[in-house]
């Protein structure tokens, strides 16, 4: 089954769930939502609409639930990636790339990585 796709808001909120590991909302409410003018009625619901896209899980630990999220590490980025692509970009990474080259910085590690990645994806059409 597919999940279902996120906003801006919920992957920033996702990525910081996933860079703490496991957190309360009341620590989401500070560490996330507080910076952002956000109530904690706000970060529950998030979370919880979070959950409920199956991006979320959460178990209760002394009383208080504990939320993290449902795949690895970095996994949601790649799903939200992989779905601006195939809706927003009709599955071409073209244009993506295009503006990339016209408008982002690109450091130098992350060059090597996209070069890496360019490597990786003719080796694998070799082996087609």
């Amino acid at each position: 089954m597919r999940k279902s796709t996120i906003g801006d808001q919920e992957l920033a909120l996702l990525h910081h769930i996933d860079e703490c590991g496991h957190a309360s909302v009341g620590e989401v409410a500070i560490g996330y939502g507080e910076p952002r003018g956000l109530a904690r009625s706000t970060v529950l619901t998030m979370m919880e609409r979070l959950r409920s896209k199956g991006y979320l899980k959460r178990r209760q630990v002394k009383g208080m639930y504990r939320y993290s999220t449902a795949t690895g590490p970095g996994e949601a980025m790649r799903s939200a990636v992989g779905s601006f692509v195939e809706k927003t970009l009709s599955g071409s990474v073209s244009p993506f790339v295009a503006w990339m080259s016209e408008h982002a910085e690109v450091s130098d590690t992350e060059l090597a990585q996209l070069e890496a990645l360019v490597t990786q994806l003719q080796s694998k059409r070799k082996e087609s």
